[in-house]
């Protein structure tokens, strides 16, 4: 049984990294063209992504089946962790306490915003060309943007921390040295697509994507 665990575990810490760490990097590169070039050039990055062949297969398997396998089995992890950030306040234990809070806050997250925009296409109730507008009409809402930073914020540091995680138990870093340099590594990149991101969002609570 703790055989069977420790695989399992091994799978839920790959695909948090490979696909879904790319999905993020790429979705906050995608996005942050709302930013960078506008309506425009967001569209532009819209089509090409939609442009991909197989497009359909790809999403499907690297990234919805990953997502329900590594959030069904997070909560699963969560539920039977221990969190003793109370009890022992040193970092480690707090940042394994928030992997854990993250996780939940991640997957009530992507939920939420898959059916507001990916759903809504399938459904035809809207068009990627309209995705821009959409997701105008979404954060215009105060209270739905401050909702939609928490939850970018979430998933970030989710799988920033979960790398950092990753690096070990696959053996990459092992030394604490290489662990240090590791986690200012992992810091960064969650410093660096949380912008990302933010930058996104601001963007399209502008007036230009009305």
């Amino acid at each position: 049984m703790e055989k069977n665990s420790y695989y399992w575990r091994k799978l839920h810490s790959l695909f948090g990294v490979i696909p879904l760490g790319g999905f993020i990097l790429l979705h906050s590169i995608a996005n942050f063209q709302s930013f960078e070039r506008g309506p425009e050039g967001f569209s532009k990055g819209v089509h090409f992504i939609n442009s991909l062949p197989l497009l359909p297969i790809l999403e499907i398997c690297g990234i919805y089946l990953p997502v329900l396998f590594h959030g069904i089995y997070g909560l699963y992890m969560a539920y039977q962790s221990k969190l003793n950030s109370r009890r022992y306040s040193y970092e480690r234990n707090w940042t394994f306490t928030l992997q854990r809070i993250t996780g939940i806050l991640t997957f009530i997250f992507v939920f939420w915003h898959f059916y507001q925009i990916r759903f809504q296409v399938y459904m035809g109730n809207i068009n990627h060309d309209e995705l821009g507008s959409t997701m105008h009409h979404i954060v215009s809402n105060p209270t739905f943007f401050i909702l939609y930073v928490i939850g970018v914020l979430a998933a970030v540091f989710h799988f920033s921390n979960g790398l950092w995680a990753f690096l070990i138990s696959w053996g990459i870093t092992l030394s604490p040295s290489a662990q240090k340099r590791s986690s200012y590594f992992c810091m960064g990149i969650f410093v660096l697509i949380s912008t990302l991101f933010i930058l996104s969002l601001a963007a399209f609570n502008g007036d230009e994507f009305k």
